[in-house]
């Protein structure tokens, strides 16, 4: 919907993008902007980049961007409607009536309200005469009331509907139930029953604290083909690439990092423990979203994943997801037991302090995993240990990491340092001659350089996309030359984007509105980052002339095209009428 503009100008007023930014990132200032480690993107280096004047975000490292509007939806995922609506309750605004936006939210906060009823069902029902053998489980599995109560731990009873009446009589509608994942329908004939039965419950929580959907582990497997862990579908709320169980109580620990697990049951147990920084992905293989989630909250995390051939190839597959993230990766290999969950009730939490400690960096696991996979005894296999070997160890940036991990695996192989080092000085250049021959043929590829970052945006006609470019920019800067446009419609614009802005800050200039990034509406997250980017380059004091020349290219640009679209068409009936196929 098309929110008043005189809303959204006030919405932004109050909401400055850097105390709303500032929530997420740590920001310092350098000169007239703030700058901070990206929260979209891995990076050591701060590229992103807050200026308060213009009320822009931006990132010059993956180049996402927009206002404050736009930040809110990247960073919280949510769609414009209702990033608006969260920034109108952050500063106590009222949002104007709509059913049509309305309609989103109210169904999330439905789902949400859901969501949490269910778990109280579940959590009584845990206690209730029904669930003794589910609760003898959680007692026998080492949690007492105080882990189950922290983490709202229930069951569903092992039959097809309480759930399901007990929703329907607070009021909730079978569509709801549907929507919420708690409940399947029947193809056969339609009605609808419990998806979870016979389960111990773990609610699913995000980093605001809402349960947005369950993990069930199954009580009496007579069923072969029932799995052990049953999660919650994708829903309206829950979205399991983009959350993990128990980072809404890990995000608060002063440990310094944060241990990644297989599962539920690891993470409560290491929480019980004392390792109050556990983390598990939800019955899905880690992202680039959990990873970008997880560096919100620290810099290092510890992968303990379970040790048998499942568990070591997703934690081969991790490293490079959070090592592109930024994050510091170790990895802790368990001893005497299949899990964390296991290794604590054997030995306690004193050993596995000492095993944290023990856990090798990522560098250190991968190399013992190369070794793994040759007999060195023989010759053949022997070079082709070094040769992967070499090339793993040619990836690192320090010259001192190098040396010593060249060192071991030239012990290893039984051959000489100096031979080692050339090994890993010719897969360094190998390396180095492939990534420039790469840049190369970017390099030779100008008008390409021109195109956007963003893949649904292009410049059919560079030259005038430039210009359009250009007019944005400084009219941002200066909404007065938009005075100076008399004339010049959206049709002549090249770039639908472009069109787009343009049109709604001439609204805006008509209605006495001030003209920005953030009071653009319901712009995709590509076309923000897009407008950002151009606003962001605008630097230094308007000039006039420039911007005239800009709106007279972009004209002059438009009847060329419209020119040769005639041509084009004069054309085709020529060719039409000299082959008799034309009889207009």
């Amino acid at each position: 919907m098309a929110f008043p503009p005189s809303f959204i100008d006030e919405l932004v007023a109050r909401n400055p993008i850097e105390d709303v930014v500032g929530h997420y990132v740590s920001l310092k200032r350098s000169g007239g902007n703030l700058f901070g480690l990206c929260p979209f993107h891995g990076e050591k280096t701060a590229s992103f980049s807050v200026s308060p004047d213009k009320g822009i975000y931006y990132c010059f490292g993956c180049h996402k961007g927009g206002g404050v509007i736009n930040f809110q939806m990247e960073i919280e995922g949510l769609s414009y409607p209702d990033a608006v609506r969260a920034l109108a309750k952050r500063v106590g605004m009222q949002v104007p009536e709509d059913e049509q936006y309305q309609s989103r939210y109210k169904a999330q906060e439905r789902l949400w309200a859901l969501s949490k009823e269910a778990a109280r069902f579940f959590y009584a029902k845990l206690y209730a005469p029904e669930g003794a053998e589910a609760l003898r489980y959680a007692r026998e599995r080492g949690m007492p009331k105080s882990t189950l109560t922290t983490f709202g731990v229930g069951y569903a009873p092992n039959t097809w509907d309480s759930l399901v009446k007990a929703m329907k009589a607070k009021g909730y509608t079978e569509q709801e139930l549907i929507d919420s994942g708690l409940v399947t329908k029947s193809q056969k004939n339609g009605n609808i029953y419990d998806r979870f039965r016979d389960r111990l419950m773990f609610p699913i929580i995000d980093v605001r604290g809402n349960i947005i959907g369950f993990g069930g582990r199954i009580m009496n497997n007579n069923d072969p083909n029932a799995a052990k862990y049953l999660n919650s579908p994708e829903t309206l709320i829950f979205n399991k690439r983009k959350n993990l169980f128990a980072l809404n109580l890990a995000k608060k620990s002063k440990l310094g990092y944060l241990i990644l697990v297989e599962g539920y049951m690891d993470a409560v147990a290491l929480h019980q423990y004392g390792f109050d920084c556990a983390v598990a992905s939800l019955g899905t293989s880690l992202t680039e979203e959990h990873a970008a989630l997880l560096t919100r909250y620290t810099d290092q995390v510890v992968l303990i994943y379970d040790g048998d051939e499942a568990g070591q190839r997703a934690t081969r597959r991790a490293i490079p997801i959070l090592e592109k993230a930024g994050l510091q990766v170790k990895v802790l290999k368990m001893r005497d037991a299949k899990d964390p969950d296991e290794f604590l009730k054997k030995f306690g939490a004193d050993k596995f302090k000492v095993l944290l400690e023990d856990a090798s960096n990522r560098v250190e696991y991968q190399l013992n995993a190369i070794r793994r996979k040759y007999d060195i005894r023989e010759d053949e296999q022997r070079i082709a240990y070094i040769h992967e070997s070499a090339e793993l160890i040619s990836t690192l940036g320090s010259s001192v990491q190098r040396e010593v991990y060249g060192h071991r695996v030239a012990e290893e192989g039984k051959i000489s340092y100096e031979a080692m080092s050339m090994e890993i000085n010719k897969a360094w250049k190998n390396r180095q001659r492939r990534e420039k021959k790469a840049q190369e043929k970017i390099d030779l590829a100008p008008a390409r350089n021109l195109q956007p970052k963003a893949r649904t945006i292009r410049y059919d006609d560079v030259k005038s996309a430039r210009a359009e470019e250009g007019l944005i920019a400084m009219a941002m800067k200066d909404p007065n030359l938009l005075d100076q446009t008399a004339g010049l419609t959206a049709e002549a614009f090249s770039v639908p984007l472009f069109a787009k802005v343009y049109t709604q800050m001439l609204a805006r200039r008509a209605e006495g509105l001030g003209v920005s990034v953030a009071g653009l509406e319901e712009l995709s997250g590509d076309e923000a980052s897009h407008i950002a980017m151009i606003a962001q380059n605008q630097s230094g004091p308007v000039n006039e002339q420039a911007f005239r020349d800009c709106v007279e290219l972009i004209r002059s640009r438009h009847r060329k095209r419209s020119v040769s679209s005639d041509e084009d068409l004069l054309a085709l009936r020529n060719r039409k009428k000299e082959s008799g196929g034309y009889h207009g």
